[in-house]
């Protein structure tokens, strides 16, 4: 073995380029599906979960109205997004794993409830929380799920779009 050369230059990532900065929405949805996960495996009560979030490293860097409609309307909306996601999964939302479960309400929510977010960006956001907190092949199932969620709740964005195509 030979020592390292301490006059070499240090070793650097290679040129290319910096992962963007994640957008205050995007924080958004995480701290959201960190409450979903809480509410999913321990029950616990909204404000219990919402004041524990607001806590969390970062959230100041969060669209906080987003999060708070995201939150509050998952835990208020949850089953009748419940309801809409079983049409279009394999098993019982119960039998999901709560990661995804948690981002299938959300992309779910916003399908449903943020019109001003295009079909294609809820989905996308969607799955880009999966890739990040999920399991290994977790996002392609969310992404077929909310592809057909999407179909059923906005049918004329989603049949424009695809006739362009």
């Amino acid at each position: 073995m030979t020592e390292a050369d301490p006059s070499a230059a240090p070793r650097t990532k290679p040129a290319g380029r910096k992962p963007a900065a994640k957008s205050a929405r995007r924080r958004s949805r995480e701290f959201a599906l960190q409450g979903l996960y809480q509410w999913l495996i321990a029950g616990s009560e909204a404000a219990e979960i919402d004041a524990h979030v607001r806590e969390l490293d970062g959230f100041k860097q969060a669209d906080s109205a987003h999060f708070d409609a995201l939150l509050h309307g998952c835990l208020a909306e949850a089953a009748t997004l419940d309801a809409v996601l079983a049409r279009h999964v394999d098993r019982k939302t119960t039998e999901l794993s709560p990661i995804e479960h948690g981002v299938l309400m959300i992309g779910a929510y916003e399908l449903k409830n943020c019109i001003d977010i295009p079909y294609r960006v809820a989905i996308n956001e969607a799955v880009e929380l999966a890739k990040s907190f999920g399991g290994t092949d977790g996002h392609k199932y969310v992404n077929g799920v909310l592809d057909k969620a999407a179909a059923e709740l906005r049918p004329v964005e989603v049949a424009a779009r695809r006739g362009q195509a």
